[in-house]
């Protein structure tokens, strides 16, 4: 298995977004809202079965204090957050990033108490020294996940709680921006790797005709997602990078009118979005059609490009952003990742469902998108996490093909998702 995988970078009954009757229950250091109980049901004086005794599910709320509380217990003192699953992950500067994320998410979330932002702070400062005279200075075999690592700490650094950190932020932001794929690295609008952000561990620099290229050297659409993301929280996020990103993020849609579509394959033009050209194992939902060669639409890279276009904010894009969003609504599903899987990669199919529900719970709250038939889609998603919460808070995924059965990944992005339904 290759390590340069993404980070899997994401519930309740249907008590949803509403504001129905609440208690107030002391869940760690601060007062935590819990939606109340359900009735007991005496059981029948008669011999007749009893009807079915409704299960107790925590509410939103509760299951994302509980998962904040599952983070801070695993962050160790130095700040940093590292795996008991994988070596990759031990060094700390593949999970904190993350982590530190998904606490300042909840956060705002209003998961806050003194112990939750000296959590935050302490990651913080474990992010800052990796800075030295405004440089990042990686540790001596280099960062696994360099755009991830660096998006998201730039993601951090703009939270409110990061305001001491300003400087820092800098040196992450020229970090993240110097690994576009642009004119700048040799790059032109033609190539197909052209305008995004890939795996790449050295900056990704054009190679010369006949010379042999880095490894992960191509743009995928998640970790261009997550630069265009962080980049923008910053405020560093100008037309010209917008544009060229752009450019990557179109190649990655299944849209009419950028082939030729005869009826036998037109369905599949269906607005959705894959994650890189020309790779039937890495686009999670397998190959649709041989020639032209084309790909399976599925629900984490839809909610990501969906996201990556209106980051890119080009008012041309509009009719895409419509096929996008039509794709997410009618095909949402809080109990498992969405798509059509062929049925070679059907059993990894949920592998990225925390992934996922970050994502997709970005889409709906950021942009307002509503469910048909009057759907809930956060009190959907939220009693599905909250039903997938383990006693001890946190999430983990069994499937390990992009390293979810990490708890800390799982329970990172299930924080991310439950924030995203909580506001």
């Amino acid at each position: 298995m290759s390590r340069f995988v993404p980070l899997s970078l994401v519930f309740l009954v249907a008590l949803g977004c509403d504001r129905k009757a609440q208690v107030e229950v002391q869940v760690g250091p601060g007062p935590i809202a819990i939606d109340t109980p359900p009735p007991v049901i005496a059981p029948p004086d008669d011999d007749s079965i009893p009807p079915p005794r409704p299960v107790q599910v925590r509410s939103r709320q509760q299951a994302l204090a509980l998962g904040v509380e599952y983070l801070q217990k695993q962050q160790s003192p130095d700040g940093a957050w590292r795996s008991d699953v994988y070596a990759t992950f031990k060094d700390g500067i593949a999970l904190t990033p993350l982590a530190l994320v998904a606490m300042q998410e909840a956060h705002d979330a209003h998961v806050r108490n003194p112990a939750v932002e000296a959590s935050i702070k302490k990651g913080c400062e474990f992010l800052a020294t990796f800075v030295k005279d405004g440089t990042i200075r990686p540790p001596t075999d280099g960062f696994d996940y360099p755009v991830y690592t660096a998006a998201l700490a730039v993601k951090a650094f703009s939270h409110p709680t990061a305001k001491d950190f300003a400087k820092h932020r800098a040196a992450w932001v020229k970090y993240l921006k110097e690994r576009q794929l642009t004119t700048a690295l040799g790059w032109k609008e033609e190539d197909k790797q052209y305008g995004g952000w890939g795996y790449c561990r050295v900056i990704p620099k054009k190679p010369e005709p006949g010379a042999l290229a880095p490894s992960l050297i191509e743009s995928n659409l998640s970790a261009t997602v997550f630069a265009l993301d962080a980049l923008t929280a910053a405020g560093e996020a100008d037309k010209e990078l917008r544009a060229a990103a752009a450019v990557f993020v179109r190649r990655c849609q299944a849209v009419h009118g950028t082939l030729s579509s005869p009826k036998s394959w037109i369905e599949l033009l269906d607005g959705g979005f894959h994650f890189i050209y020309d790779d039937p194992t890495r686009n999670k939902a397998g190959k649709a059609h041989d020639d032209p060669l084309l790909f399976h639409s599925y629900g984490s890279t839809t909610a990501d490009g969906f996201r990556a276009l209106a980051l890119c904010n080009d008012p041309a894009d509009s009719e895409r952003r419509a096929e996008a969003q039509n794709w997410l609504t009618a095909n949402f599903r809080a109990d498992h990742h969405p798509g059509t899987y062929i049925p070679t990669h059907e059993r990894n199919r949920d592998a990225v469902y925390f992934y996922y529900a970050a994502s997709v719970a970005r889409a709906f709250r950021e942009h307002k998108l509503a469910l048909p038939n009057g759907r809930d889609w956060a009190a959907e998603l939220s009693h599905e996490l909250a039903i997938r919460q383990a006693k001890d808070g946190s999430w983990t995924n069994p499937i390990e093909l992009v390293r979810e059965n990490d708890p800390i990944v799982a329970t990172s992005n299930a924080i991310l998702a439950l924030a995203r339904c909580r506001r």
